[in-house]
């Protein structure tokens, strides 16, 4: 999901430093995700998905939050797992951007022909499609480019999901995913960072200290 960076005033000189850490990790990590050939990425994608299926949190959803893949982006395909989810009679709602106050949330759509391209570079759904109230939420699954053991994650810089997790975690159960390769040692936690709960990519699950999964 792509938008303008956060903007933030007054900076101190390790949270600046912090930010320009992040910005390189941001730009190689996609540079990488780029040159990884499609099927390898669809392979992955497929093994991901099987451990999302497995997680507690998710075996036991009602309602879970995902995302469409911008598929030129090679981002984590999780069409499988929407497919499955609905065949269990799970509500899925996808994140859908505010093109007015640039704000999101996530709408439920009762199949994937409701989502499409609006303005953002992504498929959201429709905006009279019925928005998650606070607390509906078992499960948000979070887009990553590069994400670390303690759930600190580096998105495309808009600040998109770490303004909207607050507002509905606790009670959802927080899971951020990418391959494996995306996997870093730390990520540097800069203001108004949110980590996931839960970790996940292509070859391990991961849950955060003090968090359920």
């Amino acid at each position: 999901m792509d938008g303008p960076p956060r903007q933030s005033h007054k900076l101190a000189p390790d949270d600046v430093l912090r930010r320009k850490v992040k910005a390189e990790l941001r730009k190689r990590l996609r540079g990488l995700r780029a040159t990884t050939p499609a099927d390898a990425c669809a392979a992955r994608s497929a093994k991901l998905v099987a451990r999302l299926e497995a997680l507690p949190s998710v075996v036991a959803a009602k309602t879970v939050a995902l995302f469409w893949p911008i598929l030129e982006k090679h981002e984590v395909d999780l069409r499988a797992l929407d497919a499955t989810l609905r065949a269990r009679g799970v509500r899925v709602a996808y994140p859908a951007i505010d093109p007015e106050t640039r704000g999101m949330c996530f709408r439920f759509v009762a199949s994937e022909a409701e989502l499409a391209e609006r303005g953002f570079g992504f498929r959201e759904p429709p905006p009279d499609a019925p928005a998650c109230a606070r607390g509906e939420l078992d499960v948000v699954v979070v887009p990553a480019i590069g994400i670390a053991p303690d759930g600190h994650r580096i998105g495309y810089g808009a600040g998109f999901y770490d303004r909207t997790l607050p507002t509905v975690a606790p009670p959802a159960v927080t899971v951020g995913v990418a391959f494996d390769f995306q996997l870093l040692a730390e990520v540097p936690a800069t203001e108004g960072d949110v980590p996931v709960d839960v970790v996940v990519t292509d070859t391990r699950t991961l849950t955060v200290a003090g968090h359920a999964g």
